[in-house]
């Protein structure tokens, strides 16, 4: 299995917590170094579009780079309601680019108050990062399970 990790610099700190736990699940299951590409994004608003790029990619012989996806960041409300455009923005568009090319996307981008929050949400024993990385695996096998072959390559 190849995955991708879409990460945002934004929060970093927390983001990195989410990273870890997402790679520790994923090793946990036999997921090795060499199969996991991290891109880092500047932040949750890039990363629908950093999905579609890496949903998007072929090898030479027409195969998917990637089996599955883990989109990972941490949008913490402000004063503003850009916290309420920029947690809806990514949380669709990452579900539309995993409806539209049937990739899936394990969905760790924390939507949170308050720094303690996101803190407690990627600790360790309560890592977000680590239960999209399981979501993610369990996506793909089901996909491997019920293949759509009659849908074709998806647009």
């Amino acid at each position: 299995m190849k995955v991708g990790i879409i990460a945002s610099r934004f929060n970093e700190d927390i983001t990195d917590r989410l990273l870890g736990g997402a790679l520790h699940c994923l090793g946990r299951n036999g997921v090795g170094e060499s199969a996991i590409n991290v891109v880092w994004v500047p932040g949750a608003m890039e990363i629908p579009l950093a999905a579609d790029f890496l949903a998007r990619e072929y090898d030479s012989l027409d195969n998917r780079i990637y089996d599955t996806l883990i989109a990972l960041g941490c949008v913490i409300r402000g004063e503003t309601s850009h916290y309420d455009y920029v947690c809806r923005v990514c949380a669709d568009g990452v579900l539309r680019v995993s409806l539209r090319t049937h990739v899936p996307i394990g969905f760790g981008v924390l939507t949170v108050d308050n720094r303690a929050q996101a803190e407690a949400r990627s600790a360790r024993g309560n890592n977000k990062g680590a239960d999209a990385a399981q979501a993610a695996m369990d996506m793909h096998k089901l996909k491997q399970a019920h293949p759509h072959r009659r849908l074709g390559r998806p647009e």
